[in-house]
């Protein structure tokens, strides 16, 4: 089957770089699946889940707290705010976030649109963090 090089990079390290068949990112329009010959396209990420595909089989699961990925018909370049292992993520971890995340977004009632909107995206991504962290 077709292949096309994907990378997963965090602000630490290049997490993934290998051939896969298909990646499922979650975009922030919706969750996007990204194959061999996909439309050049740049697209912002929201706190999800990406599902890597090799040999018909889901191989890995990473968590993204958002970011950008870059993707062209031969690769999917994916620039996380942070990434991590679905099988490494703790509940109580993500539960912290969220509490915090709640606490930001109250302080930001009275604030500017933007710095609202930037507590939600914090929020939301608290949120699936917890449910990935629930699901491993």
């Amino acid at each position: 089957m077709a292949t096309f090089q994907l990378e997963l990079v965090s602000p630490e390290k290049l997490l993934l770089s290998r051939q896969v068949e298909m990646a499922v990112i979650p975009a922030a329009e919706g969750e996007m699946g990204v194959l061999p010959g996909h439309a050049p396209m740049i697209v912002t990420l929201r706190g999800g889940v990406i599902q890597v595909t090799e040999n018909g089989q889901v191989t890995d699961r990473l968590f993204v707290g958002g970011g950008f990925a870059e993707v062209t018909p031969e690769r999917c370049t994916v620039l996380a705010d942070e990434a991590t292992p679905v099988a490494e993520l703790s509940r109580a971890e993500a539960e912290t976030r969220i509490r915090e995340a709640e606490a930001s977004y109250a302080a930001a009632a009275g604030e500017s649109p933007e710095r609202q909107d930037a507590a939600m995206e914090r929020l939301l991504s608290a949120r699936a963090m917890l449910q990935a962290a629930q699901a491993a």
